[in-house]
């Protein structure tokens, strides 16, 4: 009963931390929990080494859905944005909000798209700034019954660099082709300001300036998407991480199912 009553304990502590608002005190949850696992191992086997599997056992968690689901996905080389209107304000209400400060940032509206990937119905919402030279998309996620919402601020030199920022909450599940630079921010930063001053402060970081970038065409834009969609899987193809099949569509390969665990490793760490 002694064992029990303190994995118990723990697995409450842990709730309770996690319920906390506080980053630093949900962290500290997450570590009680593989705390919790390493006690649960140990006295099952009376062993320190069996305690530290049952801790890394969390770590190799993402290979059933990689297993299960990933690795019999087939996606299509050529995915094609359609347009589509966004869903009710009801399931996304941070959309609204995000739509209206960028409007208030003197962006206008281009059109409103979407399409299916890897599972996930994605929505976008693009805007421009003809003076800023900029692009700025609400992006709307919909899996299963898991939904969000996040930015993306785009900007391309004359010399055919693209530039992103974004507050993208997960790592990306594809390996960003040559001349394409991303900035992905906490997910803390959820208002448009914010992560347009950090865009600004990616593009100094680059050293461009609003001369050496090109004037974005919104008549284009769907089409600039959706090229760029294709030399990521281009160029993911080259690398490896993905099999070309014989009906035009991909799938991931056995390295490309270790890149995306790797991805899935660094966010379970991240966002604990």
């Amino acid at each position: 009963m002694r064992e029990s009553l303190i994995i118990l304990a723990c697995l409450i502590i842990g709730i309770a931390l996690r319920s906390c608002r506080t980053l630093l005190l949900r962290k500290v949850g997450a570590l009680t929990f593989l705390l919790a696992s390493f006690l649960i191992f140990f006295f099952i086997f009376d062993s320190f080494c069996m305690g530290w599997i049952g801790v890394f056992l969390w770590f190799f968690l993402p290979w059933v859905n990689l297993l299960t689901r990933i690795r019999k996905l087939r996606l299509p080389l050529d995915n094609r944005l359609k347009v589509r209107k966004m869903p009710s304000p009801e399931h996304f209400p941070n959309a609204a909000r995000l739509t209206s400060e960028i409007e208030g940032a003197d962006f206008d509206f281009v059109a409103e798209s979407g399409w299916n990937w890897v599972g996930m119905r994605q929505y976008f919402r693009f805007f421009w700034h003809p003076e800023a030279k900029s692009v700025a998309a609400v992006c709307l996620c919909e899996h299963e019954q898991i939904a969000f919402a996040f930015v993306t601020i785009s900007s391309r030199s004359t010399c055919g660099i693209a530039i992103h920022t974004t507050n993208y909450p997960f790592s990306p599940n594809l390996k960003h082709p040559p001349k394409t630079h991303w900035d992905h921010l906490p997910c803390e930063k959820n208002r448009f300001d914010l992560i347009y001053d950090d865009h600004e402060k990616h593009l100094a970081r680059l050293g461009l300036t609003k001369e050496q970038l090109e004037m974005p065409d919104p008549d284009e834009l769907i089409k600039q998407v959706e090229s760029e969609m294709r030399k990521q899987i281009d160029h993911n193809a080259t690398c490896g991480l993905i099999e070309l099949t014989d009906d035009g569509h991909f799938r991931y390969s056995v390295k490309g199912l270790f890149f995306l665990w790797f991805q899935s490793v660094k966010d379970m760490i991240r966002l604990c």
